[in-house]
């Protein structure tokens, strides 16, 4: 086996070769590593593939100190000028610790617990809130939530989490009807480190926007606040919080000022095949309200798996959640059913 040569494929990456010659007119054989390593050579085309052009074998030494991100043989027919198609490896950028290339449900399952994970996915969740005073009636809320991240540079990601609720909510008086349709659409901004290990974070603002199609669905107020994140991810452990305040900054006059928190805490266990438990209970408090009716505090849990249907990764769950503390006339529990899409890269 020769010393190992670096071969520049484009601009951060490279391949390692050592290669073996059998004899003069046989194929000659390389062990080929790509890396990511700084090359400024651009990639130049020949023949039916791509022409490497082997450059100094210095260069093999600070480049084999990276992490591989493939590594495989090729066989050449002409050992003098080896030519292989690589362009789609050179486009390829390497994979994060814990971003959203692993395709294991166990990973799967870890990246969707996680609110910052670099994962687009498409949350479709059912909250069933029962025992509305007066009545004993049953509210429903379908929470549409896309997860969608950028790429900040090399080091940054802006997760962005939006939330579209769909509520039927029965009415409290025969002097009201039922009614049906579309909350106010809720907006959140994550920037995050990209690789921060077992524990991570994120912070940026919270936005809620007054689309309600009717008013009692909506506060008929533009919302404005902070928001922000903390996950520690270890082994089979998903745990975290999530918290945001928003006050009002515009809208309607009529319509009452907004002061509100909500504090999200979730613990998940993961164990094999994709299956989990978890408990994700979503505390709110209403700093307007009077402070014997200001806050709801749920407490439970459930579980779910992560599996496929077709080529489709989904994650299905189902909690049920207790209130301990609730204002007047709001659900006595709730059961959340929730559907989710997951879209690795």
């Amino acid at each position: 086996m020769n010393t190992p040569r670096a071969i520049c494929v484009g601009s951060g990456f490279a391949v390692l070769v050592a290669a073996t010659t059998f004899a003069d007119g046989e194929a000659q054989r390389v062990q080929a590593t790509l890396v990511a390593a700084a090359c400024a050579e651009p990639i130049t085309s020949a023949g039916l593939g791509f022409g490497l052009e082997l450059h100094d074998p210095a260069r093999a030494a600070p480049a084999a100190a990276r992490s591989p991100v493939l590594s495989t043989q090729f066989e050449f027919d002409d050992a003098a000028t080896p030519t292989i198609a690589l362009g789609m490896l050179a486009d390829a950028p390497p994979t994060p610790s814990g971003s959203a290339g692993a395709t294991s449900s166990e990973d799967l399952a870890k990246q969707s617990q996680n609110p910052i994970a670099d994962l687009i996915s498409l949350p479709l969740q059912n909250n069933i809130n029962f025992g509305f005073d007066p009545g004993n009636k049953a509210q429903n809320i379908l929470n549409i939530q896309p997860v969608i991240p950028f790429h900040l540079g090399r080091d940054w990601n802006l997760i962005t989490r939006t939330i579209v609720p769909v509520i039927y909510q029965p009415s409290f008086s025969d002097l009201t009807s039922d009614e049906f349709g579309l909350g106010d659409i809720n907006a959140t901004f994550f920037f995050s480190p990209r690789d921060g290990g077992k524990l991570t974070w994120g912070v940026g603002p919270i936005v809620s926007i007054p689309t309600a199609t009717a008013s009692v669905l909506g506060t008929g107020k533009f919302g404005l606040g902070p928001s922000a994140v903390l996950v520690y991810s270890d082994g089979p452990w998903v745990v975290g919080v999530l918290a945001n305040n928003l006050w009002s900054v515009a809208g309607n006059d009529s319509r009452a000022d907004v002061n509100s928190m909500l504090v999200q805490y979730f613990v998940n266990y993961n164990f094999g095949g994709g299956w989990y438990l978890s408990s994700a209970p979503i505390i709110t408090a209403n700093w307007k309200a009077p402070s014997n009716n200001a806050w709801v505090v749920p407490i439970g849990g459930g579980g779910g798996r992560v599996f496929k249907i077709g080529d489709q990764a989904v994650n299905l769950g189902i909690q049920a959640y207790y209130n301990v503390e609730r204002p007047d006339n709001t659900a006595d529990w709730q059961l959340r059913v929730q559907l989710t899409l997951l879209f690795p890269q």
